[in-house]
């Protein structure tokens, strides 16, 4: 059956198609938009009033329409008394989307607003290639495509990991799934170890002019070491059917060091039985073959506790890894000085941030506070390194 669909009444005399939904042929659903149309100072859809198939298409994008003007024919299966071939029918009063278009320099209709809005698409950011610069949805399909391959074309550059970094990498992502970390976090006064420091080295430079300052991780590697004495379960391992634990009768401190495409942990032996003058110049001279690529195995053995010092890069605290089998890490970050309450005013003091990680299976959190409250004990007070 032939059906005729006219234009309802909208309310306006006279209105300009825009846009054409449809296709011939196309199979159309009841309420589908057939076409839109746009007024003074409207624009909407018209949608159809029956389900059926569009067999002849009356208008164009351009031409003027009024009430009642024959704008589709339909073929469609309706069995009804009262619908005759080629009957008319009346597409109900549209609800009308009201846009005010002498403000609004966007010219679309509501189903490509829509559209425009389920991709996310700025409409100001498009120049329409429709009548009046309308924008069509061809329009937001070219300018996703374009989108799209503007994306494709940023530069990039693909580095194979070479076998330093693979190893690192996969030491690291090992030690952090098989290990249950915990972090302990906490801050230390070293205004006082820092003043002695400097003058220190300010009294060796003058008898020596190539003297190496003693930094401030040397008096650290030499309070771990004071530390893991007077906390054994810090300097052991658990066994690897983690049945046993281990306790080493050494004291071995590992430190990181930043190379080229990974981290080097070279080893301070002994470190118990050394003073610091003796640590500074060893791990100057290991640092340096770390950074030349000339560390041998023994210089990477036997370590106990490894610390990883950012200090000369920034940050805060963090989170260490594990270097395993040991069972802790001590992070140091860089210090900054902070008002300290003294009881009577606050006083400009030189704060030191330090990470405390350990493997929960061995250490439990009272003994991680014990320890760190211990090195801040040594290390606030100088004269606790040397009873």
């Amino acid at each position: 059956m032939h059906i005729e669909v006219k234009m309802p009444d909208i309310g306006l005399d006279e209105v300009e198609v825009t846009e054409i939904l449809v296709q011939l042929n196309e199979e159309v659903t009841i309420e589908q938009g057939l076409i839109t149309v746009e007024g003074e100072k409207s624009s909407m859809e018209i949608p159809s009033p029956i389900s059926g198939i569009v067999k002849k298409i009356n208008v164009k994008i351009g031409d003027k329409v009024s009430t009642d003007t024959i704008i589709m024919i339909f073929i469609t299966n309706i069995i009804n008394s009262n619908v005759h071939k080629k009957e008319n029918i009346n597409i109900p009063k549209v609800k009308t989307s009201t846009i005010d278009i002498k403000k609004n320099i966007v010219h679309a209709t509501p189903s490509v607003r829509r559209l425009a809005r389920d991709l996310n698409i700025n409409l100001n950011n498009i120049l329409g290639s429709g009548r009046k610069n309308r924008i069509l949805k061809n329009d937001l399909e070219l300018y996703t495509k374009n989108t799209f391959n503007n994306l494709n074309k940023l530069k990039i550059e693909k580095v194979k990991i070479d076998i330093l970094q693979k190893t690192v990498g996969d030491n690291l992502y090992n030690n952090w799934v098989n290990i249950p970390h915990v972090t302990q976090f906490d801050e230390i006064n070293i205004t006082t170890l820092e003043e002695f420091r400097k003058h220190y080295n300010d009294e060796e430079r003058k008898k020596d002019n190539n003297y190496t300052n003693i930094t401030i991780l040397i008096f650290i590697i030499k309070a771990v070491s004071h530390a893991l004495l007077n906390f054994p379960i810090f300097n052991s391992s658990l066994s690897s059917d983690k049945k046993t634990i281990i306790f080493k009768k050494y004291v071995n401190i590992g430190i990181a060091v930043d190379v080229k495409n990974g981290l080097l942990v070279p080893v301070l032996k002994n470190v118990d039985k050394k003073s610091i003058i003796n640590l500074s110049s060893e791990l100057t001279s290991l640092s340096g073959k770390a950074r030349n690529n000339k560390l041998d195995k023994l210089d990477m053995k036997d370590g106990c506790f490894t610390i990883s010092n950012l200090g000369g890069i920034g940050g805060y605290w963090f989170t260490p890894i594990i270097n395993s089998p040991e069972v802790a890490i001590l992070g140091v970050s860089r210090s900054v000085i902070k008002p300290i309450w003294n009881g009577i005013k606050f006083i400009p003091s030189l704060i030191l941030p330090l990470s405390l990680s350990y493997d929960h299976r061995v250490i439990n959190g009272a003994d991680a506070a014990r320890f760190i409250v211990f090195l801040k004990k040594l290390l606030s007070d100088i004269r606790f390194l040397v009873m």
